[in-house]
């Protein structure tokens, strides 16, 4: 990526339709935001990956979609890989007659885990990698990557981390601009998630946010995001105090009572526990894995641990 954040304003003049047949895959990650204090700028890719396959047809858009929330999602244009697929073209000066998308989803929807960020980091990396195919235009720059998934998300953090992998810290900017730097994370972190059955709507746990916070609250989670940056790339044993958040965890806590009271037990235990972006998913980053203990707590509260590896950011499979 550049020194200097550079992103095209519009798709050129032309509208270059793609001939049938050309045919990517791409793998893209799990993710999750604000690790604690960093609300809307901190996030980390999830070694979780979907896969999705999108081939350039005569007519229509076909979506078929298999494994997390199969049974959820539209089979046509409106499917979110798809609207994605299309923006990238658009954005190119492209278009596709028709596409067949293939989805494989293991990232499991609705959970703070960044579903609806993957799923668009993917539909734009995978129209990226058609115009490669296609010859007549570049494909789509990283920063490109992260302003038009930016734009889908309202806020980077999740799809900067599916589009560069592993720790990100990302910035807006009041014309619509959204930026992001991947940051070197230290060999020793390791991360650990605790998954519920039960969902919830980021936009329903953003609306319990407060509109000020006293000024306390807001040098306090200043000061810990700097740290976690700290923590994470150079420092790990800072974790634990690099994740407390006195901005947005406690005023989501009423709508999320099983993840509060995990976040609560796990802290207790001296884990950096943080709620994974808007929940319910709760996230632990340290340097050891977590045992049956810390297992047989998250059962209690009615969440099932995985250990995870840091995130390698989107790829194209073929």
């Amino acid at each position: 990526m550049s020194a200097s954040p550079a992103v095209r304003v519009g798709a050129p003049d032309a509208d270059l339709r793609l001939a049938t047949g050309l045919r990517t895959a791409v793998r893209v990650p799990a993710s999750s935001a604000n690790l604690g204090p960093g609300f809307d700028c901190l996030g980390l890719a999830l070694g979780v990956y979907d896969e999705i396959t999108v081939e350039t047809t005569a007519a229509d858009i076909v979506v078929e979609v298999s494994g997390a929330a199969a049974d959820e999602v539209p089979r046509d244009g409106s499917h979110l890989v798809a609207r994605a697929v299309v923006r990238g073209l658009e954005f190119a000066g492209m278009s596709a007659t028709g596409l067949r998308l293939n989805c494989v989803n293991v990232i499991p929807h609705s959970r703070g885990l960044g579903s609806s960020a993957a799923a668009v980091v993917g539909g734009l990396a995978a129209a990226s990698a058609l115009i490669e195919a296609d010859g007549r235009r570049p494909g789509l720059t990283e920063d490109e990557l992260v302003q038009l998934s930016g734009e889908f998300e309202g806020h980077p953090d999740n799809a900067a981390a599916s589009v560069l992998g592993g720790a990100v810290v990302t910035w807006m900017t009041e014309d619509g601009g959204y930026f992001a730097r991947r940051v070197s994370t230290h060999p020793a972190v390791v991360a650990t998630a605790f998954v519920p059955e039960i969902q919830s709507s980021t936009s329903v746990t953003r609306g319990l946010l407060p509109d000020a916070v006293p000024r306390g609250d807001a040098v306090f989670n200043v000061s810990r995001a700097a740290l976690a940056v700290v923590a994470l790339t150079a420092e790990p044993d800072l974790l634990y105090a690099a994740t407390e958040d006195r901005l947005h965890q406690d005023y989501r806590g009423p709508a999320l009572p099983e993840t509060h009271a995990l976040v609560t037990a796990l802290r207790d235990r001296g884990h950096a526990a943080t709620v994974s972006g808007a929940g319910p998913a709760v996230l632990v980053l340290g340097t050891a894995e977590l045992g049956e203990a810390d297992a047989a707590l998250a059962a209690e509260h009615g969440f099932v641990m995985t250990g995870l590896p840091i995130g390698e950011g989107v790829s194209t499979l073929s």
